[in-house]
């Protein structure tokens, strides 16, 4: 299995220190983040499906190609923690081959990714609705961008971004460390999942528990194959759906709950 092998010449200590930098850098920061703007829902009047968790929001409001600049730049510098695990796995001797995030399966992985996603899309949609309605999360508004030529193009590089940033961190270069440092397979699906929700919290406890099991649901799928492929197929695909359907659909149908 890809990731269960020691790293030849690299310290305990080394390795654990740079996978806290890593998560520092990337989604264990995005994690503190989200607590934090949950705790701030709490004490706001009204319940939290009254409030609203906006994602792809506008930079520059009214000048679109500033706006333009501020999303490519916001996508091209959330992925430097993902080059930085690149240069990691290259170091060590392994590269991102060892993670299964290359291109020597893709149509294996194109296929298994929209299956996973077709099966996880439904549900998780089904469980947000429930959750907003339970009073358990906040609104959630995948887009706020400006009707412009380059909404759809960023939506979707949005997507994609998110995708190869959580599941080649949180999935790919965590479990190989987590294999590497002697965690048992139970402690590191525990580990994965539960960063994976805490970035969620901002939506709420239902986002929380959602990404959770979804996460659970991934590191068991990358046990299986030994790849983050098929993984990074599914997210991006999930996620076009959910910014680009928003865009399409909000405010036209009336149980997509809008701000």
């Amino acid at each position: 299995m890809a990731g269960s092998l020691p790293a030849q010449g690299v310290e305990v200590r080394t390795l654990r220190s740079e996978t806290l930098i890593v998560l520092a850098l990337s989604l264990g920061a995005s994690g503190v983040s989200a607590l934090i703007s949950f705790i701030g829902s709490l004490t706001k009047p009204g319940g939290l499906k009254e409030q609203a968790a906006t994602l792809n929001g506008s930079y520059a409001p009214g000048r679109p190609w500033l706006d333009l600049a501020w999303q490519l730049f916001g996508i091209a510098s959330a992925l430097v923690p993902v080059v930085l695990v690149a240069h990691l796995l290259m170091r060590e001797g392994a590269g991102m081959r060892a993670i299964g995030f290359d291109r020597t399966r893709p149509w294996p992985d194109l296929g298994r990714g929209a299956l996973v996603a077709a099966g996880i899309g439904s549900a998780g949609l089904a469980f947000y609705l429930a959750a907003r309605a339970g009073g358990a999360n906040l609104t959630v508004v995948p887009e706020a961008l400006p009707d412009v030529w380059w909404k759809y193009p960023v939506l979707i590089l949005s997507a994609v971004q998110n995708s190869v940033l959580e599941e080649v961190i949180v999935v790919g270069y965590l479990l190989r460390r987590l294999d590497q440092l002697g965690w048992s397979p139970v402690a590191a699906l525990v580990a994965s999942s539960v960063l994976r929700g805490s970035y969620h919290l901002y939506q709420g406890i239902g986002g929380f528990i959602g990404n959770m099991v979804m996460g659970a649901v991934f590191v068991l799928l990358y046990r299986r194959w030994g790849r983050v492929g098929p993984l990074v197929v599914a997210h991006a695909l999930l996620d076009i759906v959910a910014f680009v359907g928003y865009a399409l659909l909000a405010g036209r149908v009336g149980w997509l709950p809008t701000a």
